[in-house]
């Protein structure tokens, strides 16, 4: 996890367990049964992302519930197993391992709120845009041009993630946007954002 998030006030970090999951799995011998620790492992992954796949149409309300009564006592099973588990430190196993019981409360944070998600993976395919583009975005010269394309990137992906036609989106925000009067105040003290 990103440590930089930890010095956040305000924010409350959710653990990934898809990273949970991706270090069982590489800790996992192509040709393994299902008796072996990695594929135990990877296992409780699984059914964890089961349960949840199977909630996926419940309201806030009821997948919170759903996750106290059966996600909650999976998870403790899968703590307590780590924690009772005789691995190689530093083997992928014992790295699978040790990072699950390091970040084991932030992995925990889903238990607390039905809106929350398992896995970033979508957060993170968004920002594959930005990341796939690196060279391309050069001419962003100095930190406000960077700043700038960070938040047309993102605008474009909140219009992709929510169906949007993200061309008709940011004509839209650019022809209403300038009227508005919070934005006017602004431009006037200099505090709107340029390219370059």
């Amino acid at each position: 996890m990103w440590s930089a998030y930890r010095q956040l006030d305000k924010a409350q970090l959710v653990g990934c367990w898809a990273h949970v999951r991706r270090k069982f799995f590489e800790a996992t011998p192509k040709k393994t049964d299902k008796t072996s620790l990695g594929a135990k492992g990877l296992a409780y992954c699984d059914r964890l992302f089961s349960l949840e796949n199977d909630w996926a149409d419940l309201s806030t309300e009821e997948r919170l519930h759903k996750r106290q009564t059966e996600l909650a006592p999976l998870m403790d099973e899968f703590f307590n197993w780590c924690r009772n588990q005789a691995v190689l430190p530093g083997s992928k196993l014992g790295t699978a391992m040790e990072y699950s019981l390091k970040y084991e409360t932030t992995f925990r944070t889903v238990l607390s709120d039905g809106d929350l998600v398992l896995s970033n993976n979508m957060a993170e395919r968004a920002m594959k845009t930005l990341v796939m583009g690196r060279k391309n975005w050069l001419f962003s010269q100095s930190f406000e041009g960077a700043k700038s394309t960070a938040i047309i990137l993102s605008l474009l992906e909140t219009a992709k993630r929510h169906g949007l036609d993200a061309e008709k989106y940011m004509t839209y925000l650019l022809e209403h946007l300038p009227n508005e009067e919070t934005l006017a105040k602004k431009r006037s003290s200099g505090g709107l954002f340029t390219m370059g």
